[in-house]
């Protein structure tokens, strides 16, 4: 995620704890569904400053990557609708953007 130096820490922190749980259910499907147990590795959030040298209208930009399936594909923009919806709800940030891709994908951790 990439914020806008106006973005309060509060408002920052209220994103990195209600984020994982949003975009879990947002990309839950058959494949993969959502049990409300996250594990780790199962969600990583990056916070990036915009430097001064970034160009971006919205003072917050929220990138997800969640590995293809075709159950996802098919209502992509629904999820990413809604997932724009809750995170607005659930911290009352305005001007943002989410972008959900959705690659065909690998993930390995290990023990």
């Amino acid at each position: 995620m990439t914020y806008a130096p106006t973005v309060p820490e509060p408002q920052l922190r209220e994103l990195g704890s209600v984020l994982p749980h949003l975009v879990s259910l947002a990309v839950e499907c058959p494949e993969e569904p959502y049990d409300g147990e996250l594990q780790p590795g199962d969600v990583e959030i990056r916070f990036r400053p915009l430097s001064p040298l970034d160009r971006s209208g919205l003072t917050v930009v929220i990138e997800i990557k969640s590995k293809w399936s075709t159950s996802r594909e098919v209502n992509r923009q629904e999820r990413v609708d809604a997932l724009h919806a809750d995170i607005r709800a659930a911290t009352g940030l305005v001007d943002f953007g989410v972008y959900l891709s959705l690659p065909s994908a690998a993930w390995s951790q290990g023990d």
